[in-house]
């Protein structure tokens, strides 16, 4: 964390789960100024009114519009680009919303970050972009792309480094399905599922900006960062919650909905036959080719036959004490069972 000691942060979308998981990381760090950048003015009128704190500024703005973003960016040591558009089914109905805000609002923070000679951006994606079958996953694919190729044009030697981080679902964030299913119990309705069976990665928010403060001091420019994390049936995670609150609340299945996967894929099999295994995380440099096209024709990589995706059904598996001591880490669990500090 020494890195950030006298800095400037940006954090754009910094109103969501993760902008107050790295506040909560750093607001008694030696930080200089957090700037949060969003288009929410109530989140941020929250936000400012709980922390009372001088090195928290705001900025109202959005990524898509390049001024709001250059305005922000003026003295900005390092950049975290969180801001998206993440709700499938919104994305589904308004796929051009998506690409303004997860393409092109990521590209103007990119740009303006490089014409401000910020030091380093980190770029936030998801699962959802590798093998991306509906509209959120293929916009942030494409945002993952456009950092990439900025990044490698850049080069090592630049002044600014992008790269970006690519994580599973988030436990508890905002529009997941654990406050949905907590609500439920506590209600005394149905815990609906989609399929029992359906798999996903479990990283807790802490996971998150730990993966973003490990790309943002081990990345070079056109990297891409995953963090290896276990995952659970959407059944282990729905027993483990009724175990925790000591319910026998049913668990009614209700049929996957529109662009859901079974599973998610972190890591596809062409970026695993060129990933670097750092321990805990995946590196994966950018793509060094150039446009001679000829190579794609001519020259294969039998490293990428022999390769298999690393995906939430191939992962370590969770079962329900794992899951049940995984859960114990979420503070809105912790609130409920009274065993907050």
């Amino acid at each position: 964390m020494h890195n950030f000691n006298n800095k400037v942060l940006l954090i754009t979308g910094g109103t969501g789960s993760f902008g107050n998981a790295v506040l909560k990381r750093f607001l008694h760090t030696n930080i200089k100024e957090i700037r949060i950048f969003s288009r929410d003015e109530k989140k941020q009128d929250d936000m400012r009114h709980a922390l009372q704190n001088d090195k928290v500024k705001f900025y109202i703005g959005d990524v898509r519009d390049r001024q709001s973003v250059d305005n922000s960016m003026e003295g900005v040591d390092y950049v975290f680009a969180a801001a998206a558009l993440k709700q499938v089914p919104s994305c589904e109905f308004f796929p051009m919303q998506a690409v303004y805000t997860n393409v092109i609002g990521t590209n103007n923070v990119i740009e303006s970050a490089i014409s401000h000679e910020v030091k380093n951006v980190v770029v936030l994606s998801t699962d959802k972009a590798c093998y991306p079958i509906n509209a959120m996953g293929i916009s942030k694919a494409m945002m993952e792309k456009v950092a990439i190729a900025r990044g490698r044009s850049l080069g090592a030697d630049a002044q600014t480094t992008i790269c970006c981080t690519r994580y599973g679902n988030v436990m508890a964030s905002r529009g997941s399905v654990i406050p949905l299913w907590i609500d439920q119990i506590k209600s005394g309705k149905d815990i609906t599922i989609t399929d029992p069976n359906m798999t996903r990665f479990m990283m807790t928010l802490d996971d998150a900006v730990d993966l973003v403060l490990y790309a943002f001091e081990n990345g070079k420019n056109g990297d891409l960062f995953i963090q290896k994390a276990p995952a659970a049936t959407l059944e282990i995670l729905a027993s483990a919650l009724t175990d925790l609150y000591q319910t026998n609340t049913p668990i009614r299945v209700i049929g996957t909905r529109h662009g859901e996967k079974l599973y998610e894929s972190l890591v596809t099999r062409e970026e695993m036959a060129n990933s670097i295994d750092m321990g805990q995380y995946y590196r994966i440099p950018c793509d060094e080719r150039n446009l001679n096209y000829e190579k794609f024709f001519v020259e294969g990589e039998e490293t990428i036959s022999n390769s298999e995706d690393y995906n939430s059904h191939n992962t370590t598996r969770l079962d329900i004490d794992g899951m049940k001591e995984l859960l114990m880490k979420l503070d809105i669990i912790n609130a409920d069972l009274g065993k907050a500090e």
